[in-house]
């Protein structure tokens, strides 16, 4: 019976799952539900996007069927719907009318095998890089496209291939209006504004048919009842449906058509998918079942689907914002609604063909405007002007309107990366005088550029005066910092003094040391002593290596001043890390005649490294050592300030400095629940950070810390049943993969098991150690070979002992019922890991799950910083 086990009336431990009652359908009936609404909405705009780009009507049916069955099976996805885009009908129209229609499937079925090519390349994320305001012009210039050429059907002519030829043509147009076209396209308009906002509850009853099914099917009845003669759908008979054939012409030509329509079926299709991530964030409820998108499998599976539609006879095939929004609004759980949609559309072009035939023209081609009118979004154009865009989103939206598309991202791209330099090197430095104060305010990044107006600045500042300097930008080069340190050393040397700011309200004063009362730590950077009482200036000798961790990994040397033996601050923040000439408040930087040099590691999420020099602290003499040991003259003392006042002190910096940082991924924690992927079981000692050595943040590990990481054996008298219970916990409940045990060097609980005495008064902690016995007993058996670092011998018996109680403790842990249970399905894992504390050094159990009990050598291999490259996978938590 497990040691966590509650009372024996009880039939089942306190944390099983229930046993789920079989279903008798596969399918949810969410899915079913959502793909209902999911077909009748992609029903009617198949077909308005087919009459669009001037393909066969069957063409839109094709590519429906197919995105839903072959993209939302394999895509990366699972609720995004894929089909015939309305951002894709200026390209497939352009397509037609200089290939030809089987030749254009032949280039729908080439850029599927890019999409292909550039899945198995993993290289989805990257096109996320491409400015929004590129990506929004594109969609607009081609919602204007749109909207310009169905205006032409609407009115009751037909369009041309040009937007330019489209409006020079258009008052000819008016001038000859179709009255039936015009009233059956004005009654779809109607009823598909309208629809949406009938109020009161009939309203939001009847709100849950899709508005252009009902705009459509209005015009169709209407059109029937009153016997007007005016262009309807016409769905030849199948058998005459034309499949893909080979394009012929220029190399090039062809080429640019492939890579237009790679492109935008691309970066329409994994826009989707980040926006079907924000909206299941969004969505109340639990969405646990329902996973992330992963960009390149979505990639790989629009690939696979635009083969096949083109293959086939249809258009080409991308993510659907207007399907997919309405599949997570109706409640979609799993790819089967997106499949299901799909099934539906290929029951509705094989039965339902005479009913799809009553459809008036005018009807689809005033539904196909709307949906290009509604691609140019008011809110994009006030995003990108809150962001100072306007310029790469106009330039790209007039270019894909009268040059065509790939030629419009181009031009946009360009005055994107023309207007990131224009910022980059466009600083504004100022110098004015108040109150016998003179500031001088540069806004915008120090590059080598700036130098000669900052140079004129500081040169404007008197000998002897008070001078501040307020660094406004998150970048400083070497040429703008060695000018700022000169001027800096040559004015104080004559007497007057500088204070150097930054947008983190950092400030350093170069006049002679003070005593301070402001404390200099970073965020997140308690691991090197923490002296940051109120102090004295005065001489120290220390180093600092301090640690900072979030998610992920940053590094970076530093070089600034330092409080007694503290000589190294970290920074941390989500998504960014001290980068190269960082302005602000630098690592490494303190108070005091010292000057320390220290190396900065911070976790977060993203990758950077450099130097991250101060400009802001005062050169000195007094340099810092190795040997972690302080100088007779120091003026702090750990124990400066009492406890609790320190405590408050890190609680405010935190909620300062570090909350902002994270709010954001502890709030998506708060909603969707904890979900570990690791135990990790590991010391209490106060030098072993878990999130540090691991690299990891809030949801990664489910940490147990105890006295010596014991787990003590499943129904041993006066066992520990917090330890049991929190492994049962992590295994059943959250379905934990792997479970780590992790011991360290110089461990407290191991040394006071090797010199305890017997007999005694049995304390609290002397029962506790009881656990660890096994592990003594384990090391003084000679017939079992001792773990032991690879490469060398262990230090002495403590640090053996170290080693053996690892392997000792996976033993007990084998022992606990859940997880043998998982250990026999294949289902989790167990390491054994031992941290150097001096070294700072992690070593790894080798062999397979920590089995060492059978007298085969256990031995711990060292991990190195390349040991592991990045996308590649170790047998290990860490």
């Amino acid at each position: 019976m497990p040691a966590c086990a509650p009372a024996r009336t009880q039939p089942h431990p306190p944390h099983t799952t229930p046993p789920t009652r079989r279903r008798r359908l596969p399918v949810e009936g969410a899915d079913l539900s959502a793909s209902v609404a999911v077909f009748l909405i992609a029903l009617p705009l198949s077909l308005g996007i087919a009459l669009a780009t001037g393909a066969p009507l069957q063409a839109g049916l094709v590519a429906a069927a197919v995105g839903g069955l072959v993209a939302g099976r394999l895509g990366g996805c699972p609720l995004q719907v894929s089909g015939p885009a309305a951002g894709l009908t200026v390209v497939t129209a352009d397509l037609i009318h200089r290939y030809g229609w089987q030749a254009t499937c032949g280039i729908t079925v080439l850029a599927g095998l890019a999409q292909l090519g550039l899945g198995c390349l993993r290289v989805a994320r990257g096109a996320l890089a491409v400015s929004p305001a590129v990506v929004h012009g594109m969609l607009a210039g081609i919602g204007v496209t749109i909207a310009v050429a169905q205006l032409h059907i609407v009115l009751g002519g037909s369009p041309d291939s040009s937007v330019l030829a489209n409006l020079h043509a258009l008052p000819a147009q008016l001038a000859r209006l179709d009255p039936a076209a015009v009233s059956m396209s004005a009654l779809t308009l109607t009823l598909l504004l309208a629809w949406p906002r009938v109020p009161g509850r009939p309203g939001a009853l009847l709100r849950k048919v899709p508005a252009a099914l009902v705009a459509v099917t209005g015009a169709t009845v209407t059109a029937a009842l009153t016997g007007l003669s005016l262009p309807r759908v016409d769905l030849p008979s199948w058998r005459s449906h034309a499949l893909a054939g080979l394009p012929e012409g220029p190399v090039l030509g062809i080429a640019a058509a492939v890579l237009t329509t790679t492109l935008v079926c691309s970066v329409q299709s994994l826009l989707g998918a980040v926006a079907v991530d924000k909206l299941l964030a969004s969505r109340p409820g639990p969405q646990a079942h329902v996973a992330r998108s992963r960009l390149d499998r979505e990639l790989l599976g629009q690939g696979t689907a635009n083969i096949v539609s083109g293959a086939l006879g249809g258009l080409p095939v991308a993510g659907v914002a207007v399907r997919s929004s309405a599949n997570v609004n109706s409640g979609a759980v799993s790819r089967n609604s997106t499949m299901l949609h799909g099934v539906f559309v290929v029951v509705a072009a094989l039965l339902m063909v005479p009913l799809l035939e009553q459809i008036p023209l005018a009807s689809l081609a005033a539904l196909v405007m709307a949906v290009g009118i509604q691609m140019v979004s008011l809110h994009h154009i006030r995003t990108v002007t809150r962001h100072r865009e306007v310029l790469a989103y106009v330039a790209t939206t007039l270019g894909v309107v009268f040059l065509g598309i790939l030629e419009g991202v181009f031009l946009g791209v360009a005055m994107a990366v023309a207007v990131a330099l224009h910022r980059l090197t466009r600083t504004r430095i100022t110098h004015k005088e108040k109150e016998g104060v003179h500031h001088v305010h540069a806004r915008g990044q120090l590059t080598f550029l700036a130098v000669p107006r900052l140079s004129r600045a500081l040169h404007l500042v008197p000998q002897g005066a008070h001078a501040v300097v307020e660094l406004d930008g998150s970048f400083m080069d070497h040429a703008a910092y060695e000018s700022l340190q000169d001027w800096q050393s040559a004015h104080t040397a004559r007497g007057g003094t500088a204070r150097l700011t930054g947008r983190r309200g950092g400030v350093r004063t170069t006049t002679a040391p003070t005593p301070s009362a402001v404390c200099r730590c970073l965020p997140w950077t308690p691991w090197r002593n923490h002296q940051c009482a109120l102090t004295s200036g005065g001489p120290a000798v220390g180093t600092g290596a301090s640690t900072s961790a979030s998610t992920g990994t940053s590094t970076g040397t530093s070089t600034g001043t330092s409080t007694g033996a503290l000589a190294g601050a970290g920074s941390a923040g989500k998504g960014r890390g001290p980068g190269a000439g960082e302005t602000g408040p630098p690592a490494g930087s303190g108070s005091g005649a010292a000057e320390g040099t220290g190396t900065n590691t911070g976790a977060d999420t993203g990758h950077g490294s450099g130097t991250d020099t101060d400009p802001t602290a005062p050169i000195n003499t007094t340099t810092n050592t190795n040997t972690n040991t302080t100088s007779p003259t120091i003026s702090t003392s750990r124990h400066t300030r009492p406890v609790p006042h320190e405590l408050a002190r890190g609680i405010s910096s935190f909620q300062r400095n570090t909350a902002p940082l994270v709010r954001d991924e502890l709030a998506r924690l708060a909603r969707e629940g904890q979900q570990p992927s690791q135990l990790f079981l590991t010391c209490a000692d106060s030098r072993l950070v878990t999130s540090m050595i691991t690299s990891s943040g809030p949801g990664d590990l489910f940490v147990v810390r105890n006295v010596g990481n014991l787990v003590p054996p499943p129904g041993e008298e006066h066992g520990d049943d917090s330890v049991a219970a929190a492994i049962e916990y992590a295994v059943d409940v959250l379905g934990v993969r792997s479970v780590t045990v992790c011991g360290h060097s110089g461990c407290g609980a191991m040394q006071a098991l090797l010199t305890a005495e017997p007999g005694g008064a049995m304390t609290p902690l002397r029962r506790w150690l009881r656990h660890g016995l096994p592990s003594l007993e384990r090391m003084a058996d000679d017939r079992r070979a001792r773990p032991r670092p690879a490469g060398r011998a262990p230090a002495d018996a403590v640090e053996q002992l170290c080693l053996t109680n690892v392997v000792q403790q996976l033993e007990h842990l084998r022992a606990h019922d859940s997880v043998a249970r998982a250990l026999a399905s294949g289902t989790l894992e167990l390491h054994g890991m031992y941290f150097h504390v001096g070294e700072a050094q992690a070593y790894l159990l080798g062999g397979t799950e920590g089995n060492h009990q059978n007298g085969d050598e256990a031995v711990f291999v060292d991990v190195r910083f390349d040991d592991v490259r990045e996308g590649e996978e170790v047998h290990s938590p860490v």
